[in-house]
């Protein structure tokens, strides 16, 4: 069996499965919005998703990367806690998520090029700022499987086209996540 690398962009994850959620629950996008609406009531759960990503495989390193939050704010502890190693940026003075996607692809990139025998990268995004991490991963042997929200990609996208594999973590939404409250109310 081969050991996998498992890569996580929180924010993606996080923000489609809200989308995902919301849509799941009949609330869409009216005319007047800018975006598509997302349930505040949705949370990970870390532990399940990365059961879920590593589909009994070996994990040779589980790393989660996102934005700082804020100090009360237990969310990273727990992802600790349920096997994942988590580094987080600042956020720009705007408010933007900025380095998530680079110290990704860069720790990637690091683990792939120490290991003497390739194994599967499991990217959980659909961002197409992975493909030089996806491109490296194959010219290296390692097989590349992209895990995301199908509200989240393209099939005919880039990245869908790239990886070895695409699995939607449509069909694993009641088990790597829960509600914390009732909405909409």
């Amino acid at each position: 069996m081969q050991n996998s690398l498992i890569l996580v962009d929180n924010s993606n994850v996080f923000i489609e499965g809200r989308k995902f959620s919301a849509r799941r629950k009949g609330v869409y996008k009216q005319a007047y919005d800018e975006r598509d609406p997302q349930d505040p009531s949705w949370r990970m759960d870390f532990g399940h998703l990365l059961e879920f990503l590593a589909e009994n495989r070996p994990i040779i390193a589980a790393i989660l990367v996102g934005s700082t939050p804020p100090t009360n704010d237990s969310v990273w502890t727990a992802a600790t806690q349920n096997g994942f190693e988590v580094i987080t940026h600042d956020r720009n003075m705007y408010g933007q998520e900025k380095a998530v996607d680079t110290e990704i692809v860069a720790r990637g990139t690091e683990i792939i090029c120490d290991q003497k025998t390739p194994g599967v990268v499991v990217l959980a995004s659909g961002d197409r700022d992975f493909l030089p991490l996806v491109r490296l991963a194959q010219r290296r042997g390692w097989t590349v499987e992209m895990c995301s929200f199908s509200n989240a990609f393209a099939p005919s996208g880039a990245m869908a086209m790239e990886a070895n594999r695409v699995r939607q973590l449509d069909s694993a939404f009641d088990k790597i996540g829960r509600y914390d409250f009732k909405w909409p109310y």
